[in-house]
């Protein structure tokens, strides 16, 4: 049975102590100040203090959608399709004591009504400020009382997160109430999807309705937010990931600065990982780093000096490891940032290139349109490929140019299965460029439409009666 990626917005966990078994002798210290309890007592110390801080910082999220249920069975007596709500319940943090809260995107998606449960059981309803997709974090703001201040959960800055230090997970599993369990950090920078290099792994427990809950340190600052597991059952074993501090901090930032979406520095190097096979060749002694396999012409990474068969090594002197680790590493900076990169040459050895962080290009321009007419594309909204919209909707951004779908949710696109992502490469035997060649293509009537569409890398033709 395979393993699945589990998303955990909907109820809460109960609470378990996970604690070794073997004490030790003599504690462990490593060079850091890092201590491993040295015995049976030291295992009995609780960390019911970190809890007290942290906990009245993480609050119950509520969401609720309205659906129209269109099928004959769905309709009432008097043909009038009915309506259904649906909720989703999750966890989030407050991280500004003036109510702003974060959570993970996927637990207020579509949501129409969002509300907040505090920790002393108080609940508020709550509005919008960010939604980020792409990290799935959404940034959401309560009203308060005049001159009421909320408790805050300050958002670690630690660069040194290890593999093994001790976590809480905090948050409202299975509708049971807030709940905490402890473990370690499993990993760093786990590629998990289209995103990169991004997640926290952690042991913690966690289960379904604690997406968007706090993985804390045990200074009591959130480490991360909890967004998904892989199980085969559903629940928890043990191997969870959360969103790591450095990107839940610049999506909070953008959010309270009153922006309406994340700006993500990009080198302008394609990258590949570095395999045994190509270390060898590189003389490097392990398969560490990124390989340029392509610079994007006037970009940051060509202008820096970087070069197609480049290693980069290092970022402002943490070590790369692969090329997910680069593209996380480059994206947790801010536009108008300087970096020093690491860069190992076959010629000339090892060198340090200093790289402007800097937005994707916006070339062409995005023309974003809404198709309408008597068409299969009525109701969609397209956009022009770009580095910065293929950023923005997780694709390639050297890969070809074209006509993308961004949103289709209404109309004949809907209907007929058109999805957001879909690239348009012809209609009716003409190709298409961009969005005005788009435009005239479905201006004039036709008796019948045929489509040519790319998805997920694969082409479809389809044919649809006008």
């Amino acid at each position: 049975m395979h393993a699945h990626r589990v998303l955990i917005p909907i109820l809460a966990m109960v609470a378990t102590f996970q604690v070794p078994t073997v004490g030790l002798s003599q504690p462990a210290i490593g060079g850091d100040g890092r201590i491993v309890p040295a015995n049976a007592v030291a295992l009995k110390q609780s960390f019911a203090p970190i809890v007290k801080r942290a906990a009245p910082a993480v609050v119950n999220i509520s969401s609720k959608r309205t659906i129209r249920q269109d099928g004959f069975f769905e309709r009432t007596w008097a043909g009038v399709p009915r309506e259904r709500v649906i909720g989703s319940l999750g966890s989030g943090v407050i991280v500004r004591a003036d109510g702003v809260i974060v959570t993970n995107y996927h637990v207020i998606e579509g949501g129409q009504e969002v509300t907040v449960g505090l920790f002393d059981r108080r609940e508020f309803p709550a509005h919008m400020l960010l939604a980020d997709e792409r990290t799935d974090l959404a940034v959401l703001k309560i009203d308060l009382p005049a001159g009421e201040k909320l408790p805050v959960m300050p958002i670690s800055d630690r660069a040194d997160v290890q593999v093994g230090d001790l976590v809480l997970a905090i948050g409202d599993p299975f509708g049971v109430g807030q709940t905490v369990t402890n473990g370690i950090v499993s990993a760093l920078n786990r590629t998990a999807d289209s995103i990169g290099g991004a997640y926290i792994q952690t042991d913690a427990a966690i289960n379904p309705g604690n997406s968007g809950g706090a993985l804390v340190s045990m200074d009591g600052d959130l480490l991360g937010v909890n967004s998904f597991i892989y199980s085969q059952s559903g629940q928890s074993s043990g191997i969870g990931f959360a969103i790591p501090a450095l990107v839940v901090r610049r999506v909070v930032e953008t959010a309270v600065s009153g922006a309406h979406a994340v700006v993500r520095p990009w080198l302008g190097a394609r990258l590949q990982n570095v395999t045994p096979e190509i270390a060898k060749t590189k003389g490097l002694a392990t398969p560490s780093g990124a390989l340029v396999a392509d610079v994007w012409p006037g970009g940051a990474a060509a202008r820096a000096g970087l070069k197609q068969g480049d290693v980069v090594t290092s970022v402002e002197g943490a070590p790369v490891v692969d090329a997910a680790a680069l593209n996380f590493a480059f994206g947790t900076h801010r536009p108008g940032e300087s970096l020093k990169v690491g860069v190992l040459r076959a010629a000339g050895g090892e060198q340090a290139l200093s790289v402007h962080a800097e937005a994707p290009p916006a070339t062409p321009a995005r023309d974003e349109q809404v198709i309408g007419g008597r068409n299969p594309l009525q109701g969609a909204t397209v956009v022009n490929l770009s580095p910065a919209v293929a950023e923005e909707v997780g694709l390639d951004p050297f890969g070809e140019k074209g006509v993308i779908i961004i949103k289709a949710v209404d109309g004949q696109a809907h209907s007929i299965g058109m999805q957001a992502g879909d690239i348009i490469r012809a209609v009716n035997g003409r190709d298409i460029k961009d969005v005005h060649d788009l435009t005239n293509a479905v201006i004039a009537p036709a008796r019948l439409w045929q489509l040519i569409i790319e998805r997920n890398g694969h082409q479809i033709t389809a044919t649809f009666p006008a």
